[in-house]
C-alpha cells in the first residue's frame, strides 16, 4: 500500500480491507499495543504494512492455539521466551 507517498504504510481502513479484520478488532489490537501506530495524520492512524502483516499472522496462529491476547502481546514485545509458547 502507498499512503501519501509513503511505501509500506497503511491506514486502519486499509488494514480492514486487506486482511479482512473487523475495524473493532483493529482498534482493540491497537489499544493493546499489538498493532503499533507509526504516526497520525489528523484522525487517521498510520501503521507499518509489513509489521501489521507479520504480527497478524503471529496473533492469529497463537490465538487459534488458545493463547490469550495479553500473553501474545508479551511474546511480540519479547517479554516471553518462545519455549513458553
Amino acid at each position: 500500500m502507498i499512503q501519501n507517498g509513503c511505501v509500506g504504510h497503511i491506514t486502519a481502513k486499509e488494514i480492514r480491507d486487506k486482511f479482512n479484520i473487523p475495524y473493532s478488532k483493529i482498534n482493540h489490537y491497537t489499544a493493546l499495543g499489538l498493532f503499533p501506530i507509526v504516526r497520525k495524520e489528523g484522525n487517521k492512524r498510520i501503521y507499518d504494512l509489513e509489521e501489521v502483516g507479520n504480527r497478524y499472522r503471529v496473533i492469529s496462529k497463537l490465538a487459534n492455539e488458545g493463547y490469550p491476547l495479553e500473553l501474545i502481546r508479551k511474546k511480540l514485545m519479547g517479554l516471553v521466551h518462545d519455549e513458553l509458547l
